[in-house]
C-alpha cells in the first residue's frame, strides 16, 4: 500500500485508502509462551473471553459512575482542553499533560476543495488535522485514475511540489502496475469486484513547528486489495507512517515532500477474516471522516 512504492526526489509516495476524501496508550498482550514462544499460536478460549468481557463491563460501569460524579464541572473540562491544545508537554496541576494526539477541542475546517477538507488553522492542532486528512486522500482509490490523481496533487501539495511529483506519479501508477493488481488501465476493479485502498489515521505528531513550515507524522492503517470471488488480491491490512514536510501557503497547510516507513505494527489478533462480500459491503456502507487535532 504505498503511492506506487516509488520515489520522488528521495521520498518514497504511497496510496492506500478508499475515496476522497488518543491518547497514546500502549495495551501489551503477554501470549502463551509454552506453546509456540511469545508470537505463539496459542488462541484464546471462550473462557479468556467471557473474562475480558466481564472486566470491560466492570471497568464502563466505573466509568460511568466517575462521569457522573463530576456534576457538571465546565471548569475542570476547560481546563483540560485549554492543556491539551497547549501541546506544551509539561504536567499541570490538574494532573500529567495530554499525549501528543489528543483532542484540542477546536474545529478543524468548515469547508472543502476538491472534495477534501480545507482551510485549517495556522497552528500546531491544524498543521496535524491537515495531514492527518490529507494521508487518507493521498491513500484512497482516487490515486490510481490519472484524472482524480492530479487534482488531488494539485489541491494537497505547494504549486512547485505538485509540478515535480505529477510525472512521477505517473510512472509509478503505470499500466503494468495496474494490471498486477488486478485493475484496468483506468484503475477500475473488474465487474462484481470492489477495488479497496483506505488509509485510516491511528495518530499525528508535530516533529518540526516554525510558524509557516513544520513536519508532521502520520501512523495509520491502510487497506489495499480487491473484494471479489474472483478476486486474487484479497483486501489485506498494513501498518504504516508517513512523514510530511509542510508549509503554510495560500492561507492553508501543503506538502512540500513525503516520506513513508513501515509500521509501528501491533500484533496480529486471532480475528476471523470476514468473506469478500462483508468487505464490499462494509466499503460501500462506511464512510469516512475528517480527522480532527
Amino acid at each position: 500500500m504505498s503511492l506506487g512504492d516509488s520515489q520522488s526526489d528521495g521520498d518514497s509516495t504511497r496510496p492506500d485508502d478508499g475515496g476522497y476524501g488518543g491518547t497514546g496508550q500502549t495495551r501489551t498482550r503477554y501470549h502463551d509462551q509454552g506453546n509456540g514462544g511469545v508470537y505463539g499460536g496459542a488462541q484464546r478460549t471462550k473462557s479468556s473471553r467471557g473474562t475480558v468481557t466481564a472486566v470491560g463491563v466492570v471497568v464502563l460501569l466505573i466509568a460511568a459512575i466517575a462521569f457522573a460524579n463530576r456534576g457538571g464541572d465546565d471548569s475542570s473540562a476547560s481546563s483540560s482542553s485549554s492543556t491539551a491544545g497547549s501541546g506544551s508537554g509539561s504536567d499541570s496541576a490538574d494532573g500529567p499533560a495530554a499525549a501528543p494526539t489528543a483532542a484540542s477541542g477546536e474545529q478543524p475546517v468548515t469547508k472543502k476543495a476538491a472534495g477534501i477538507p480545507s482551510g485549517f488553522a495556522h497552528n500546531r492542532q491544524g498543521v496535524q488535522s491537515a495531514a492527518a486528512n490529507y494521508a487518507v486522500s493521498l491513500g484512497s482509490t482516487g490515486m490510481f485514475r490519472k484524472d482524480s490523481r492530479d487534482k488531488l496533487v494539485d489541491t494537497l501539495f505547494t504549486a512547485e511540489a505538485a509540478a515535480k511529483l505529477k510525472a512521477p506519479l505517473d510512472k509509478a501508477y503505470s499500466a503494468s502496475l495496474l494490471t498486477r493488481l488486478g485493475l484496468d488501465a483506468g484503475g477500475n476493479a473488474p465487474e462484481g469486484s470492489t477495488f479497496v485502498s483506505r488509509v485510516t489515521p491511528v495518530g499525528t505528531k508535530t516533529v518540526a513547528y516554525g510558524g509557516t513550515t513544520a513536519t508532521v507524522e502520520v501512523w495509520y492503517v491502510g487497506l489495499s486489495g480487491i473484494a471479489g470471488e474472483t478476486s486474487t488480491s484479497p483486501v489485506t491490512s498494513s501498518w504504516n507512517t508517513w512523514t510530511y514536510d509542510m508549509r503554510w501557503s495560500g492561507g492553508d497547510w501543503k506538502i512540500v515532500s513525503y516520506s513513508e516507513k513501515d509500521g509501528p505494527n501491533p500484533v496480529p489478533g486471532d480475528d476471523r477474516a470476514a468473506a469478500s462480500d462483508e468487505i464490499s459491503k462494509a466499503i460501500d456502507e462506511y464512510g469516512g471522516f475528517t480527522y480532527a487535532r
